[in-house]
């Protein structure tokens, strides 16, 4: 039997995947449920993601290692999508966007979009990634105090918090900040690795503690707002009513899942060294939502930290991520009646935490180090990442990308001239501004040569008043087109050299651009014999243009 790469169970592995899913369900067993708290949604729902996508998307991704599970981007998109539907209708309207969210990524994925990733920049990408972490710190903060607040926005919602303070729960807030500081404890020491669980189990016995020290409940558990049935979850129809409004949120989380996706196949390579096809993994997360969605799970994309606890725990093929799907099933069948005691203000002091350590500082040093358009492009998408509708965000992050890219390669050319040394090596300068008669120059342009860039070209080549039989070499070598606003410049360009009395040619010539050159007359207006086709051997062309150039001056002029 064929197997799909890295899908054939060997005995070799065996042991060390089961550890390695074993360790991942204990420790993203509450990362998930409080990733379906910030969903807004059922507990449940995020372990029912871990149960259905994690195995699915093992099995459909290129990536041996990617871990396709909650995160908290994701979880923050899908909660600001959902706000305002009615806690009735909202199940249904979830089912929705997680499967529209896996419809339009596997479309992207058969269409074999994965390079488009690439022009996304890194500078947007930290201002939303920094964005999110804020989100998911403000988040935090109704579990944490015990009040909910009814603002439309997160920062709103702080800020109606801090003004009603006197409505905060003690028992609540001691809950939540004590758990922070479990898992900051429980970091520092070698069971770090199993520090969210520890610190959910040791909150949890302080929370029983704090009712009988103070005579009643007061902080929310997870049995008070959800119920945690002891089986495994069902199909779900879709609220297709909703399909309309959930379009455009689906489509930019499946956008957010996919980058983030990316981003975990270039840090962990395939065993054999090679990178993931990354529009195969967006058929694998796409596989992964459509399937997981159909139970009422949140919606999953690629995990870095997912990835990397796996990785770390020793995974060594895709069934790691099989067992740690199998492994949550087993927990929630024979521990479910322990997770409905876990304190919502415990939930929310693990979601403090991971929002505080999603930042990047360094990547945001380095953003702010590179320049002011850098700069800029983090700060916008930061600040849209807080302000706007997440759907919005994102689609101005890549919008911003694109535009960046553009600018970058259209319109920067620098054109250099190669002055000419008898019996030795040229030498790189500016251009001269003007050509004198009976000179041979040499110029080179650096940068895209298209539209935007024209009008910098035109501005740096020389003037052509005075320059009888002179001869301006242009070297193409690696250019495969040309705009067809710099055609019309060097069509304008060669003709008013040849009114002057000299010549424009072109040298280094690949096949490509000799048949562009052809279709749209520039070859006519230079002349078949001024263009030098390309060579196998470097310099070849140019020193063959330059020999005839200097054969065409008159005797005893010095090129």
């Amino acid at each position: 039997m064929n197997w799909p790469d890295g899908l054939r169970l060997k005995r070799e592995n065996l042991a060390s995947d089961l550890v390695a899913g074993a360790t991942f369900a204990i420790v993203n067993v509450p990362q998930g449920m409080a990733n379906a708290v910030l969903a807004s949604v059922n507990p449940v729902a995020g372990l029912y993601a871990l149960m259905v996508a994690m195995p699915v998307g093992a099995v459909f991704t290129s990536s041996i290692y990617m871990n396709v599970s909650t995160t908290g981007a994701l979880s923050v998109a899908a909660g600001e999508a959902l706000y305002g539907f009615a806690e009735a209708d909202k199940i249904g309207a979830l089912v929705t966007l997680v499967l529209l969210v896996g419809a339009f990524q596997l479309v992207f994925g058969l269409l074999r979009l994965g390079k488009l990733i690439r022009f996304v920049s890194n500078a947007v990408m930290t201002g939303f990634i920094s964005g999110i972490a804020f989100l998911i710190m403000f988040g935090s903060v109704s579990d944490i105090t015990g009040y909910s607040s009814t603002q439309p926005n997160h920062i709103l919602r702080l800020a109606d918090t801090m003004l009603r303070w006197r409505l905060i729960d003690l028992q609540t807030v001691l809950v939540g900040l004590s758990t922070v500081g479990l898992i900051l404890a429980f970091q520092r020491t070698a069971l770090r690795r199993f520090a969210l669980i520890l610190a959910l189990a040791v909150a949890t016995l302080l929370a029983m503690g704090l009712v009988a020290l103070m005579g009643g409940q007061t902080a929310v558990l997870v049995r008070d707002i959800a119920v945690i049935p002891r089986s495994l979850p069902l199909p779900i129809l879709p609220d297709l009513a909703s399909l309309g409004t959930l379009a455009l949120p689906a489509f930019a989380i499946a956008v957010i899942g996919l980058i983030q996706g990316a981003g975990v196949g270039q840090s962990y390579p395939n065993p054999d060294g090679r990178f993931p096809d990354t529009s195969r993994d967006f058929v694998g997360q796409g596989a992964a939502n459509l399937a997981a969605g159909a139970f009422g799970a949140i919606p999953c994309g690629g995990s870095m930290s997912g990835t990397a606890v796996n990785y770390q725990a020793g995974a060594k093929s895709r069934w790691s991520n099989i067992f740690a799907g199998v492994f949550v099933i087993l927990i929630v069948l024979l521990l479910v009646d322990l997770v409905k005691i876990v304190p919502m203000a415990a939930l929310g002091g693990l979601l403090l935490v991971v929002g505080y350590q999603n930042l990047q500082p360094e990547a945001i040093r380095t953003v702010w180090a590179t320049g002011l358009t850098a700069r800029a492009a983090m700060a916008v998408t930061f600040a849209a990442t807080l302000f706007l509708p997440l759907q919005f965000a994102i689609l101005i992050g890549v919008a911003l990308s694109f535009l960046l890219q553009i600018l970058h390669m259209s319109n920067r050319v620098e054109v250099r001239e190669f002055e000419l040394v008898e019996n030795g090596f040229p030498i790189e300068r500016p251009v001269r501004p003007d050509l004198g008669p009976g000179e041979v120059r040499v110029l080179r342009a650096r940068g895209s040569l298209f539209f935007a860039s024209a009008q910098g070209l035109e501005a740096q080549l020389p003037k052509v008043a005075g320059a009888a039989q002179s001869t301006l070499i242009f070297i193409l070598r690696d250019v495969d087109d040309l705009g067809s606003t710099v055609i019309r410049l060097l069509t304008r360009y060669a003709k008013s050299l040849r009114a002057a009395g000299g010549t424009l040619v072109l040298t280094g010539v690949n096949e490509e651009l000799y048949g562009q050159l052809e279709r749209t007359g520039l070859l006519e207006a230079i002349g078949a014999a001024h263009v030098y086709r390309e060579s196998p051997e470097l310099g070849a062309a140019l020193n063959q243009a330059i020999a005839e150039a200097q054969a065409r001056l008159p005797h005893g002029t010095e090129a």
